[in-house]
């Protein structure tokens, strides 16, 4: 059995993050900067409340009866105590025999002909130690997207406007970054534990690190294009947020609604109608907060029982990256355009052509985690390369029809009409090639 220190890392962000939060915002109010000091406090909160309510609910803590547990995620204390009952846990495990074992079948990843089902026995502690996982996977891509990424924007925006870099701020804005990758790379885990689910994935170090390296630049290079261009126009930032951000909230309802499904009863037999539709606004909400800043790897789909995409769409991935870096370039140029003398202490062309590069660097890991170092890539019915040909395709289809459609057609003369056309069937045909140019 592993050491739950994946656990013990998600706890460690949270609680320093919190931590240098509550520090920097007590130096705001020190200084005079309230709006600052509330926002900080704001992004670090909120987030800490939902992780709590998203702890009670993956464990089902209302059902049952454990007030205290209940009271610590009141005083914002339960992603701690979730540590040590899950360390608590790992060590009684071999001194303490289960009275409870369940057998689980995995298929083992084929290399040579099909793949073979291994079958290993589950503990009670095993099974617990599962749901801490589960339950902590998730609530860090919940921090990430929902506080740390939002709290990084901002901590940027403020050392812009002041042009200088204090202590406390450096060292909230390095935490939120590693929360942010950290909960990214969770999310990666997370999609490919759901989607293959019958078999027994490991993931390699090169994975991890290419992982890494693909979603530090995706998101850095995004957090920096939206504060460079919320920095010449603060106004216009809110229409590109917004109209982000609606786009990915609403996506997977418009789709859920023209597959005509019913309403998802599944969640948890507890929940009300209301109770289920909060949950799903809350899925969607985080959903369109992982997509403003990365590409997230778990796709939602209302319709499906787990409410999860289980088939690899590279088709969609490749048109998420094409658009985004054809935003971040169209950001860029607006904010070269309309800079003031404010940004004279930094060279503007290198700048922007540092971010496109960062961004296309973010490509060329993504890239190579998917044809190399994906632990599941046997099992691909197609490759990245072929949905990049296949967006390409279409593209070029489109423009091909749009130019077709703006050519003049040659009209006839009346004589010409008389004897070039001899019977209406020449002119259906006629017209139905015309229709299909």
């Amino acid at each position: 059995m592993r050491v739950p220190s994946s656990i013990f890392l998600s706890v460690s962000l949270f609680t320093a993050e919190t931590t240098a939060a509550l520090y920097l915002s007590s130096t705001y109010r020190s200084a005079g900067d309230r709006a600052w000091q509330q926002l900080t406090l704001l992004f670090s909160l909120v987030p800490s409340v939902l992780v709590q309510l998203a702890l009670i609910f993956f464990h089902r803590d209302l059902g049952r009866d454990r007030p205290f547990i209940l009271l610590l995620h009141m005083l914002q204390f339960g992603p701690i105590v979730r540590c040590l009952e899950a360390f608590w846990t790992y060590g009684s495990v071999g001194r303490v025999e289960d009275p409870y074992v369940s057998i689980t079948r995995k298929k083992q990843m084929p290399r040579r002909g099909r793949p073979e089902e291994v079958e290993r026995q589950v503990g009670q502690a095993e099974g617990k130690l599962v749901t801490h996982r589960a339950a902590f996977a998730r609530t860090a891509v919940m921090q990430a997207f929902l506080g740390s990424a939002p709290q990084l924007t901002l901590q940027l925006y403020i050392c812009v406007l002041q042009r200088g870099v204090s202590v406390g701020r450096g060292t909230l804005m390095a935490i939120s970054l590693l929360s942010i990758v950290y909960g990214a790379l969770r999310c990666n885990i997370l999609a490919i534990k759901i989607k293959y689910e019958e078999y027994q994935v490991t993931m390699s170090p090169s994975a991890y690190l290419c992982i890494f390296l693909w979603r530090s630049c995706e998101i850095a290079s995004r957090v920096v294009v939206l504060v460079l261009f919320s920095s010449v126009l603060k106004i216009w930032v809110l229409p590109v947020v917004l109209a982000n951000f609606l786009v990915f909230f609403l996506y997977p309802w418009i789709l859920f609604w023209r597959t005509h499904s019913p309403f998802p009863q599944h969640i948890e037999k507890t929940l009300t109608h209301v109770g289920t539709a909060v949950v799903l606004c809350m899925l969607t909400f985080l959903y369109a907060g992982i997509n403003m800043f990365c590409w997230s790897a778990v796709q939602v789909k209302l319709s499906d029982p787990d409410l999860i995409n289980k088939s690899q769409n590279w088709y969609r991935m490749v048109v998420y990256y094409m658009l985004r870096f054809i935003e971040n370039a169209s950001l860029l140029l607006i904010w070269y355009i309309y800079r003031t003398d404010f940004y004279e202490f930094m060279s503007a062309p290198l700048l922007m052509l540092e971010l496109l590069l960062a961004y296309a660097a973010c490509i060329f890991f993504m890239l190579i985690f998917y044809q190399t170092c994906h632990p599941c890539r046997r099992l691909f019915n197609s490759s990245m390369g072929q949905g990049f040909e296949d967006c390409c395709a279409l593209l070029c289809l489109s423009c091909t029809s749009a130019e077709s459609s703006h050519e003049p057609r040659e009209e006839l003369a009346p004589d010409d009409a008389c004897y070039d056309i001899p019977s209406d069937g020449g002119g259906e045909a006629a017209n139905g090639g015309g229709h299909n140019a």
